[in-house]
């Protein structure tokens, strides 16, 4: 029988109910502070790296008047007008108080209406510009304001990159703490490129019209304001049409900002713009020795310069325009080179040009190229017989001479026996200056060349007065100066003044002649021998229309080199011509090329100091409807 088994039921065990424990209040409130400081801390985390990324290589800002967007230095003309720097024009310094109040209120109605009302950046603009840009597929707003315009233009490339527009955003930013909205409109107008070449409104005012920006006629303006949207496209001298069509936008827009009235757009709509003669667009061989002296006196100057000179863009222009046309007259060969320069009686280079082709040749030949002067330096020869007291009708013998075992002769070997001081100048008869040199001395002829200014060491031996110690361009027009300022000598130079953006000054010219060179009365004397040179002698191809020529032809052995050195109406000007590797240039004399290039120049030079009234050409007003002249407006 089978045992059964006993089952004992243990009491069951009473669960114990755990308590539901209600968090306080204040503990809940304390942990979602601790979540969101968790959040916020690493927000601060990500966004402090974001600035890392995009600031670690944003450019200097300590240099901001000497940011690449502008150089470093700016050249001036005499008059004021800024010179371009290698097809670069930058304007002068100018102030908001500079500027006619239609002018920067033009380009705040089209580029930035909210300029004086956002923090450097305008949101309500970028999301604008974002919406018309997804709707189109393709940029076509920026939404940047005029301070992130700036910012670009000083700091950053123009590359299209998310990077680049978030660093513009920082430098905006910085731009807005930095400075006063005043400032930063007046850093814009100085900056912005214009088109042609032009940066800042002053050198576009005179690309365009010929004039500074302070002179500026509200529909002037317009165009301008209109230029910044697409220089190329807008510019008045190329596409007036359009140039207008934007002009006439841009004056709506001042009405509509209230910045003008109606009675001002109206009168913006009919009033022609006259689009000026473009200034001289390049003297490179000018730039290029202006900056060096430049550079060499002002030493240690730190910061942007404003370099005003002594260039004449019109002498520029007819120095040029000579060149070329004299060089076509006579025929000469394109291999050889010229190099001419102008000064004025004070020893200022007015013009300059180094050479044929600067895009060929940097080498500024006015300035640097020694060469033989040959007989261009006989006047000095004449003026010391003149000091000690010789005439202009004396007598001297020309005929073979020999000095040793030197013996030099005339051109073609044809002598004229007994001939006058005059004579001899004006045909350059050899036999008779050397002849006159050993009377009275070859120290005495040296001690004249020296106070006239001729430079560097001079022959001991009878050479001497042909002209064999070297020589550049510029030297000799200055030691020709004191011909035309009353017998003081000058140093050629390019700077009267330079100062800091700020106007603080920091070199000015002060000296203008060197001591005295030569009497009135001897100066006289031998520029009326001069004269005889062009009127009857070897530098007849050099005589003027208006004004009476004085000068003196040179030509070394073997027709290596060529030149005609005179001065007409208080002005100096030296023609060269030869070859850079020395060889003979054939039948080139002083009196052919160099003489017909001169008077080229000169004729030009001499009647653009002559007030004449210019007629620019006149575009149709504003809100003209004509077509013939391509208006501006409609």
């Amino acid at each position: 029988m089978a045992k059964t088994r006993k089952i004992v039921r243990r009491p069951a065990r009473r669960r114990r109910r755990k308590k539901s424990r209600r968090a306080r209040p204040g503990a809940r409130l304390a942990r979602h502070f601790a979540d969101a400081g968790f959040y916020v801390f690493a927000g601060a985390i990500v966004f402090a790296a974001v600035i890392v990324h995009f600031a670690r290589d944003l450019p200097d800002t300590n240099g901001l008047w000497r940011a690449n967007a502008a150089p470093r230095l700016t050249l001036a003309a005499a008059d004021g007008s800024p010179i371009a720097i290698h097809g670069q024009s930058h304007g002068l310094p100018v102030r908001l108080s500079d500027l006619p109040p239609h002018t920067p209120r033009a380009v705040l109605a089209v580029e930035d209406r909210n300029f004086y009302h956002h923090i450097g950046i305008n949101p309500l603009s970028v999301a604008r510009a974002l919406l018309v840009n997804l709707k189109e597929g393709e940029v076509r707003q920026g939404g940047s304001t005029l301070t992130q315009q700036l910012a670009k233009n000083l700091f950053l490339s123009s590359d299209q990159t998310i990077k680049r527009k978030i660093q513009e955003f920082f430098l905006a930013l910085w731009l807005e703490q930095r400075f006063t909205k005043d400032e930063i409109l007046t850093l814009y107008l100085n900056r912005v490129y214009f088109g042609a070449g032009a940066y800042g409104v002053d050198a576009a005012s005179y690309r365009y019209f010929g004039k500074p920006a302070r002179n500026l006629t509200l529909p002037e303006s317009a165009v301008l304001a209109g230029l910044l949207k697409a220089p190329s496209h807008y510019a008045p001298d190329r596409n007036p049409a359009d140039a207008g069509q934007r002009a006439r936008l841009v004056v709506d827009a001042m009405l509509d900002a209230g910045f003008i009235t109606r009675e001002q757009a109206d009168f913006a709509y009919k009033a022609p713009v006259r689009i000026g003669a473009s200034r001289f667009a390049g003297a490179p061989y000018f730039v290029d020795f202006a900056l060096a002296e430049a550079r060499k006196v002002s030493a240690g100057a730190d910061g942007d310069l404003l370099i005003k000179t002594t260039f004449d863009a019109k002498m520029q222009d007819a120095l040029e325009t000579g060149v070329v046309a004299g060089a076509a007259i006579s025929r000469l060969d394109e291999r050889i080179e010229i190099a001419a320069v102008i000064l004025d009686a004070e020893g200022g280079v007015k013009a300059m040009v180094g050479g044929r082709d600067y895009r060929l040749s940097q080498f500024n030949r006015a300035s640097n190229a020694r060469r033989q002067p040959g007989s261009a330096f006989k006047p000095f020869v004449y003026l010391a017989a003149l000091e000690l007291g010789a005439s202009p009708d004396d007598i001297v013998a020309d005929k073979p001479i020999s000095i040793g075992k030197w013996s030099p002769s005339n051109y073609n070997d044809k002598y004229y026996g007994d001939v006058t001081l005059r004579e001899g100048l004006s045909r350059s008869l050899n036999g008779a200056t050397i002849r006159l040199q050993e009377q009275v001395g070859r120290g005495a002829v040296r001690i004249v060349a020296k106070r006239m200014g001729y430079p560097g060491a001079l022959n001991q031996g009878p050479a001497l007065a042909l002209g064999v110690d070297a020589v550049t361009p510029l030297d000799l027009a200055a030691a020709y100066a004191p011909l035309v300022n009353g017998g003081y000598r000058v140093r050629p130079h390019a700077v009267s003044q330079i100062s800091f953006s700020d106007g603080e000054e920091v070199y000015r010219r002060r000296t203008i002649f060197y001591d005295a060179a030569a009497t009135e009365t001897n100066l006289a004397a031998l520029n009326e021998m001069l004269a005889s040179v062009v009127k009857w002698g070897t530098g007849g191809q050099a005589r003027l229309s208006r004004f009476e020529a004085h000068g003196k032809t040179g030509t070394t052995q073997d027709n290596r080199d060529a030149w005609f050195a005179g001065h007409a109406g208080g002005l100096v000007c030296v023609v060269w011509v030869g070859r850079d590797d020395y060889k003979p240039m054939g039948d080139v004399t002083g009196g052919g090329a160099p003489a017909i290039i001169w008077r080229e120049i000169m004729e030009r030079a001499l009647a653009s100091r002559a007030p004449r009234a210019e007629s620019p050409p006149i575009l149709a007003p504003l809100g003209s409807a004509a077509t013939a002249l391509a208006p501006i407006g409609e």
